[in-house]
């Protein structure tokens, strides 16, 4: 086997293994919300203000939201998805 065959065997096996973890990362996370900075939000507002990660306009906006570790967003003052629906429910 020539070196450049190798390589793209190794590379392809490294990236193998990150899809295989994936899934155990992923459960290991939750949507936190209202704990994001300005331009530091994961993923799309909850109220469709925008729709990717990088565009919340104000800290602490209870519609941005980023991943932490499970158990941890009570401790940082965020709230859960159903949460931020029943207050939006009340306005």
């Amino acid at each position: 086997m020539n070196q450049r065959a190798m390589i793209a065997a190794a590379a392809a096996s490294l990236m193998s293994l990150s899809f295989v973890a994936l899934p155990t990362h992923a459960q290991e996370k939750e949507k936190c919300f209202g704990i994001a900075k300005a331009g530091q939000n994961d993923c799309a507002s909850q109220t469709g203000g925008h729709s990717c990660a990088g565009q919340a306009k104000i800290d602490n906006d209870k519609g941005e939201w980023k991943y932490v570790a499970k158990g941890t967003c009570k401790q940082m003052k965020g709230m859960s998805l159903d949460e931020v629906k029943a207050g939006m429910k009340k306005i």
